[in-house]
């Protein structure tokens, strides 16, 4: 390669994976695999060391990725967040080893080996034992304050517990004045099912895996939101500490390092961990959740030894973990060999003493037999590979997403092709690249449909993505998935009213559209069932106790874009019922407290268009009259009011006063803005009272709060 043929290989990497980091750090929805993106960046990182005429500075290899978003207060770190190293080479491992005897002069290296959780980093403040403030990566030295999202957390202690005994490798009381602790966010495989399973019945595109799913959790700027969602943490490093260690603030220019001098992780008198492990056990007695495994041994080949037994162990974790990371145990030597980096602005900082081994992704080669085209209840068309089925990480694998057209004349995907399918976040198998090689003679590129495959009427770019849509309001399939969300436990939680059932319906035509439900009898349905009368009676029972249901519920169910139970739960206590929710002007809507310009829309272009005016009005021709909110809220002393929590109150819980607020006309909002009227605050207040003062927004305690609205 001559040397302009390099610069122009350089150059297009730089920019690719520029490109990379934007949607993986800022939007949370990459378009390749970590795989795939660590080995592009290895190419790079070849490139330019073979051709070091070029210069690093402006190189995605030596820069740490910035994740920092708009409506997020920014917090500089009091020491930088690091990244680690990676690979996935026996190897290169050994050589980090190598590096290391060299630099400590002694090849009798104590170890920690512990799971890589595929998650989303951060930074947990604690003073005098109270969690004040959560902060993401950012860029390493800035991140976004996402502290009210991170205390819905519920397995992350708001307070440290005071550590038992007397051993000499904990904290005793009292806490640091200040600690910073590092840790990893993520969502449970469990927990990721559920939400994919409401976002499948609501007709909405699933989430790719776990991590990008919690990525974009932790960034929502509603804390009720996030709170839905069930987020954990598990928490494993050291930031800063004050008081401050001996020999803090040495060589990482303005990001600082603790040396140690005396022992102990610079010997001051408060520390008694030393080591990683120590750390760990300290984290553990504070109360936090650390990580379930930890190997602590001596030499590389025991390192190898316990990354082969986590590799075993793995698969059988409740959440994705896609590596080993590998650490020097003792601080006293992690402080000798240092950081890459170190005093070099904008440039990526990871220690020398730590490397993440990651684990080659579970990939299976298989054939596409054929390219089906499913229709969901907004009419967006996915494209699915129907693959000759493989076993991939323990299951057997027929189907893999090919997510939109755009994606498939990316990858260049075609009928009869032989593929690799890789489960994403270890759970949705997706189609990760064609293997040309294996390109059938007579193969031709697919063509994405430009005609319903359910309807036949023709398909529309969705404005501005990348979605196929068809837009005929009563496609077959639109209207099938339209009432299995309607029915599901996400809406009217219709008892009995299952997919199988809402299939049989419609197939025998007894119904055509959601108010047809309520129209059904005992004698429609007895001839659908051996089980005959009672299935059917309570059936038919079932429907018509939902015709009171909540107006939330409704709304929830009519499947309106942009609105969620959340946002369906603000259309029921502000408009009260269907008539006036679809009177509403979009200026109605837009000065709603949370609701966005794009919401507001969505919801009037819905109500705009004919056949889902008809829809409601017959709904309430055969009576629905859903039940509003209390009507105690609707005159209460907080009518018209918005009131933020924040901190933990003497007597009553999170829920308990929410109900109260609500009862009393009043809305619970997850942050703090000119249009909050009350800042409910209790113990460990933190950020959200400081902006309430800097506000002037009213602060109360639970008392005054307790006398305003008794």
């Amino acid at each position: 390669m001559t040397n302009p043929e390099a610069h122009a290989r350089i150059a297009a990497l730089r920019t690719e994976l520029a490109a990379h980091d934007e949607r993986y750090y800022r939007h949370a929805t990459p378009e390749i695999t970590d795989f795939e993106y660590d080995a592009m960046k290895k190419d790079l990182a070849d490139l330019e060391v073979q051709f070091s005429e070029f210069a690093l500075v402006d190189s995605p290899t030596q820069r740490v990725g910035d994740d920092r978003t708009e409506g997020f207060a920014r917090v500089k770190h009091r020491l930088g967040m690091t990244t680690l190293d990676n690979t996935y080479d026996e190897t290169e491992l050994r050589e980090f080893h190598a590096r290391l005897v060299k630099a400590l002069g002694t090849a009798d290296l104590a170890y920690t080996v512990e799971p890589k959780v595929d998650g989303v980093a951060v930074s947990l403040t604690y003073e005098k034992g109270k969690l004040t403030r959560a902060v993401t990566r950012g860029d390493g030295e800035e991140g976004d304050d996402i502290t009210a999202n991170v205390r819905t957390i519920r397995c992350l202690p708001h307070t440290l517990k005071p550590a038992a005994g007397t051993n000499d490798d904990l904290f005793v009381t009292p806490f640091p004045d200040l600690i910073e602790i590092r840790g990893e966010i993520f969502l449970r495989d469990e927990e990721f099912r559920r939400i994919n399973q409401l976002q499948e019945e609501s007709g909405e595109a699933l989430y790719a895996n776990p991590r990008n799913l919690a990525a974009g959790t932790v960034k929502q700027l509603d804390a009720k939101i996030v709170a839905t969602r069930r987020l954990e943490i598990v928490v494993y490093g050291l930031g800063a500490c004050e008081p401050a260690p001996e020999g803090l603030d040495q060589g990482r220019g303005d990001l600082r390092v603790v040396r140690d001098r005396s022992g102990p992780h610079g010997g001051g008198p408060s520390l008694g961990f030393h080591s990683q492990s120590t750390f760990q056990a300290q984290l553990r007695a504070w109360g936090l959740p650390v990580e379930s495994k930890l190997w602590v041994v001596r030499g590389i080949d025991a390192v190898w030894a316990a990354i082969g037994e986590l590799d075993a162990l793995r698969r059988g974790f409740p959440f994705a973990t896609d590596g080993a990371v590998v650490k020097l145990d003792l601080f006293s030597q992690q402080a000798v060999v240092g950081y890459r980096g170190a005093g070099q602005a904008a440039r990526k900082l990871s220690p020398r003493w730590a490397c993440a081994y990651k684990f080659a992704p579970d990939r299976a080669e298989t054939r596409i037999n054929a390219i089906s085209f499913q229709v969901g209840r907004t009419g967006a068309v996915t494209p699915v590979a129907e693959l000759e089925p493989v076993l991939l990480a323990g299951s057997t694998v027929k189907r893999a997403t090919l997510h939109n057209a755009d994606e498939i004349a990316r990858k260049d995907v075609r009928v009869g092709d032989t593929v690799l399918v890789e489960k994403a976040g270890e759970i949705i198998p997706a189609v990760v690249s064609v293997i040309l090689e294996k390109r059938p003679a007579d193969s031709v590129p697919l063509v994405f449909p430009t005609e319903c495959p359910t309807c036949g009427s023709p398909l529309m770019r969705e404005p501005g993505g990348v979605k196929w849509m068809c837009v005929n309001s009563t496609c077959p399939e639109k209207v099938r998935r339209k009432i299995e969300h309607f029915a599901s436990k996400a809406s009217l939680d219709i008892d009995g009213l299952g997919e199988e059932i809402v299939d049989l319906l419609l197939t025998r035509g007894l119904i055509k559209t959601i108010p047809d439900l309520f129209r059904l009898n005992v004698e429609d349905l007895l001839p659908l069932k051996k089980s005959g009368e009672l299935w059917a009676t309570n059936l038919v029972n079932g429907i018509a106790e939902r015709r009171t249901a909540d107006l939330w519920r409704v709304i929830h169910g009519l499947g309106i874009p942009q609105v969620g139970a959340a946002s369906a739960k603000e259309l029921a206590r502000r408009f009260r019922s269907l008539e006036a929710l679809g009177a509403a002007s979009l200026n109605d809507l837009v000065q709603m407290d949370g609701f966005g310009e794009k919401t507001a829309e969505a919801v009037r272009t819905w109500f705009n268009d004919e056949p889902n005016r008809a829809l409601v009005a017959d709904l309430i021709a055969v009576g629905v009259t859903p039940t509003p909110p209390a009507e105690g809220a609707a005159g209460g002393v907080l009518a018209g009011k918005t009131v933020v929590l924040t901190g933990t109150l003497p007597t009553l819980s999170r829920e308990q006063a929410t109900e109260k607020i609500e009862a009393a006309g009043g809305k619970v909002s997850g942050s703090v803005s000119r249009k909050t009227h009350y800042v409910l605050a209790g113990e460990e207040a933190g950020s959200k009272l400081e902006k309430a003062k800097t506000l002037g927004v009213q602060v109360l305690d639970e008392a005054a709060f307790l006398k305003l609205v008794e």
